[in-house]
């Protein structure tokens, strides 16, 4: 029953990381507003994927021997950085770019597997994440940890993941968000590109100034 109780919190410090905003939501909620309902549920599909390869490497113990090499850490956090700045700089740049009502309905399969992969990119890119999964496994899990929970959160986190942004998904996708979206959709493309490039330029800074 403590062992339950112990994944119940697991779980929950879980689920309110996932929902704090990020770039994850930025770009989650793109996807879904200006695709089709099934792009966004794609894109939450690779952040659930993220979360499930974040969770098998903090439970192997790999989270942990990265903090020790410290120039590995830096330049995979300079790295993930510099993919949002990337990533924010299209955005905007693809933000006068206009969208047909019949192709943000098409769920073409090329775009499906586009959103997936974006969503996975971007998840993985945040080496924050993986900081925090370590973190959080170190703090939250009972001294000795049964095996089965090594196995078992992997594919409970990959389902945390997935069930917030899929609510993400859905509401975003909705006939009243589309609406909004293009109505302005300039204007909330380059407010969505330069959050995104913002995010990864302060974890571009954060890392340089935490190395110094």
């Amino acid at each position: 029953m403590h062992e339950l109780a112990v994944l119940a919190s697991i779980l929950g410090v879980f689920l309110l990381g996932a929902i704090s905003p990020g770039p994850s939501f930025v770009v989650v909620s793109r996807i879904a507003i200006s695709g089709s309902r099934a792009d966004g549920v794609m894109a939450a599909i690779g952040m659930g994927i993220g979360g499930f390869v974040f969770a098998s490497v903090a439970v192997a113990g790999l989270t942990a021997i990265l903090l020790q090499v410290e120039w590995l850490n830096l330049a995979l956090r300079l790295a993930g950085g510099a993919y949002l700045v990337w990533l924010g700089i299209n955005i905007w740049r693809a933000a006068p770019e206009q969208l047909d009502i019949a192709e943000m309905a098409t769920e073409r399969p090329n775009t499906l597997w586009k959103s997936l992969l974006k969503a996975l990119f971007v998840q993985l890119s945040n080496p924050k994440t993986a900081i925090f999964y370590a973190s959080m496994f170190a703090a939250l899990l009972p001294s000795p940890t049964p095996s089965w929970m090594y196995f078992a959160l992997p594919p409970m986190l990959f389902l945390i993941e997935f069930a917030w942004y899929t609510v993400v998904a859905v509401g975003f996708s909705a006939r009243a968000p589309k609406a909004a979206y293009l109505r302005s959709k300039i204007w909330i493309d380059r407010a969505a590109g330069a959050v995104v490039g913002a995010l990864g330029a302060k974890l571009m800074a954060d890392s340089v100034r935490s190395s110094a």
